[in-house]
This record gives structure tokens, C-alpha cells and sequence, in this order.
């Protein structure tokens, strides 16, 4: 099975629904257009139907696109409600637990720590 690893930082998750006739040329259009980021950066572009039955990773791999789906047979992907923005960046942990099946909007890590000693 295929997984995102850890190598790559940034996950953009697009909030709103698109419709899953479009393949790479309109996904990657609207990565441009409407999200305002560049679909050739090193990043993957995360997509979901109106139905959140399936999802779509977009990403661009030294010379050319790839495109990635992943179908639900029963269920549907908890997908994040984003209030202002159209564009949520994820980790690529959160990412593969959205693809695992788990609300991503109820599992938080623990805030990060920063210490300069320990006396």
C-alpha cells in the first residue's frame, strides 16, 4: 500500500468539495487559480468529492504529475470544516490519519515543548 512519508512537509487540503471528473490538468488549474499555490511545488493537494467517499492526491514528482485516489466502499473521509479559507494545511500524519478513517478535527498532538534547561 501507498502511503505519504514523512519526506515530504507540506499537505494543503482543500476544503471545499470539487468535482472528481476533473484529472490532473483541472486539478492542477485549480491548485493555481483557486487555492493560489504553486501545483509544482513539493507539496501534495489534497481533494474530496461532495459525497467525501473518495479523495484525490495531487502531486508533482521531478518530471510530471501524479495523481492518487483512494475510494470508500460504506463510509466517508471526516473531513475538516474550514470557516475563512479554502486551503487547511495538514501534517502528513494528519494526513494519513484522515486516510485511515480518523477525525483529524478531534486528534490534536500535544502542544510542542521548548526548554532551555532543566534546573
Amino acid at each position: 500500500m501507498m502511503k505519504p512519508t514523512n519526506e515530504l512537509s507540506l499537505v494543503y487540503l482543500c476544503s471545499q468539495p470539487v468535482d472528481f471528473r476533473k484529472g490532473i490538468l483541472g486539478l492542477s488549474a485549480l491548485v493555481e487559480a483557486n487555492l493560489s499555490l504553486n501545483p509544482f511545488a513539493e507539496a501534495l493537494f489534497v481533494f474530496c468529492n461532495r459525497q467525501r467517499s473518495s479523495i484525490k492526491i495531487l502531486y508533482w514528482q521531478r518530471n510530471g504529475f501524479c495523481l492518487w485516489q483512494k475510494r470508500l466502499e460504506k463510509e466517508h473521509f471526516f473531513w475538516p470544516e474550514v470557516a475563512q479559507s479554502t486551503v487547511l494545511e495538514l501534517t502528513v500524519q494528519q494526513l494519513n490519519w484522515l486516510l485511515e478513517g480518523y477525525d483529524i478535527r478531534a486528534m490534536k498532538p500535544h502542544k510542542k515543548l521548548c526548554y532551555d534547561s532543566v534546573l
